[in-house]
């Protein structure tokens, strides 16, 4: 099994920690210790870890959900150490593997909740940091607030001292670092969200606010919540993915973690309590990241999703086969050329049409083997997200709707659960409800346009897009998604 013992004499052309890891410390805190955060921010702090006067910045992995699955997870990284591998891959499928060593801790907030508060309460915690997903903010995207009445936010408002979201261990933390005298920590979203520091901001001191107005004006004052931009296609990892990924490098790792060659860590610096040097790690800190996240939300993830619901629907199970069809590239090239780019305002520097050729040869990355359900999974958050300002742009400007119809119509279709083959797979849309999932099957195709995915452009005059959508809807119906596509 890959740990501590192991790093000494590891196989033959696998790379491990480049420092020691009995000098690291426990600087950063990170809530939701996925396959994106593993392959990404932890990648990025391993880096900086083998520079010298970095040994601070190791990281405590939290995990919010217990039961089996919860308390599996957090036995393999106790059981290796917190070591994983990371194989990155090019297109042309060339490798290489990595041990990360920058997760120095894993605990189980269920099973400990106190660990994790006093971890977030040590002077050498510095920054939290979190993935926790698109949805998982609890903004409510009509009025911009934190919905204090989700049942999880209300249950830790009760009880805010045994808390159970990531906002009340949070806000939690920082009471008690206020009550020692202690200089709070920043707070760090890796999320994919327009404007995610800002996003976090209004979630944490609005929790706090709920608690104690002192405590929230304190937050408010002291702690930093950067602006960032994140960018690695990493897929799941299965069973037999695992084994392949083993084999391949001649480790016994449970956890390992599979990625593209391709990394982009945009962030703002404003760091209250310190930061690593990931500046000499590949990280471009800007004064502004709004711009580098609208190119990447509205081309990559944008696309991302408009061809994982056409490619599913077609019978295609991973990104690589969307990209291997000449219609949809064709569709792809059309939507980013004549729908994306002409509405973004790129940073200086950006060259948009080079960046689409990149997304097609990234997309095209069959070694990956990245799943549509992955990349449409809660596609209800993500379209929100992804779609919502191109959407909004062509509605002002009077721009062509048919690509944008298309791709909705597309996306609910595609929530359904069968292809044009007759195979059904099973979408997941852990925010939408069993009554909002059957608007997709009702009678009506307009129905569906009541979900909450399209919540972002329901305050505008959206007659003609309405009606475009359901004649697509019909159209892949009646004459499938191919022959449907716009010219």
């Amino acid at each position: 099994m890959l740990n501590e013992t192991i790093l000494n004499h590891l196989p033959a052309g696998v790379q491990g920690p480049r420092y020691r890891r009995a000098e690291v410390g426990r600087g950063i805190v990170h809530f939701g210790v996925g396959n994106f955060f593993r392959a990404h921010e932890a990648w990025y702090v391993d880096r900086c870890l083998a520079l010298p006067g970095q040994s601070a910045w190791g990281i405590v992995g939290v995990g919010l959900n217990g039961g089996n699955r919860g308390e599996a997870k957090a036995r393999e990284f106790q059981q290796q150490d917190c070591l994983y591998s990371l194989t990155e891959v090019t297109a042309d499928g060339t490798r290489t593997v990595s041990v990360i060593g920058a997760l120095r801790e894993y605990l189980l907030a269920p099973a400990d909740p106190e660990a994790v508060l006093r971890r977030l309460a040590e002077p050498e915690t510095r920054i939290v940091s979190m993935t926790i997903t698109e949805g998982g903010y609890h903004i409510d995207e009509e009025t911009g607030l934190f919905r204090l009445d989700a049942p999880a936010v209300r249950a830790d408002l009760d009880n805010p001292r045994r808390p159970t979201t990531v906002f009340g261990y949070v806000v939690e933390g920082l009471r008690r670092r206020r009550e020692a005298g202690t200089a709070p920590f920043t707070v760090l979203s890796c999320d994919n969200l327009r404007s995610n520091g800002h996003i976090a901001h209004t979630a944490f001191v609005s929790y706090a606010r709920a608690l104690d107005e002192g405590l929230a004006a304190w937050i408010d004052a002291n702690v930093t919540f950067p602006c960032s931009m994140v960018d690695r296609i990493t897929p799941g990892v299965d069973t037999p993915t695992r084994n392949a990924l083993n084999e391949a490098s001649g480790l016994d790792d449970d956890l390992p973690v599979l990625a593209e060659d391709f990394s982009q860590w945009v962030l703002e610096d404003n760091f209250c309590n310190g930061r690593p040097a990931l500046e000499k790690a590949g990280v471009q800190f800007v004064d502004d990241v709004a711009g580098y996240e609208q190119v990447k939300v509205r081309m990559l993830n944008a696309s991302h999703i408009l061809l994982g619901a056409l490619g599913l629907l077609l019978g295609y199970r991973y990104a690589h086969e969307t990209v291997e069809d000449a219609d949809l590239v064709r569709f792809a090239n059309a939507y980013w050329t004549q729908d994306a780019m002409p509405q973004i305002d790129a940073p200086a520097g950006v060259d948009l049409d080079a960046y689409r050729r990149r997304l097609l040869s990234r997309f095209s990355n069959r070694a990956v083997a990245d799943t549509l359900l992955r990349i449409c999974s809660d596609g209800a958050s993500k379209v929100r997200v992804f779609w919502t300002d191109t959407v909004r742009r062509s509605l002002t400007s009077g721009h062509d709707l048919q690509r944008i119809a298309f791709g909705i119509a597309a996306y609910m279709e595609m929530l359904r659960g069968q292809d044009e083959k007759g195979e059904s797979y099973t979408p997941i849309e852990p925010t939408l409800d069993a009554d909002e999932m059957a608007l997709v099957n009702a009678s009506d195709p307009e129905a569906a346009l009541a979900l909450p995915a399209f919540d972002g452009w329901r305050d505008m005059d959206t007659t003609e897009l309405d009606a475009a959508v359901v004649a697509a809807r019909m159209a892949i119906r009646e004459r499938g998604v191919r022959a449907s596509l716009p010219a």
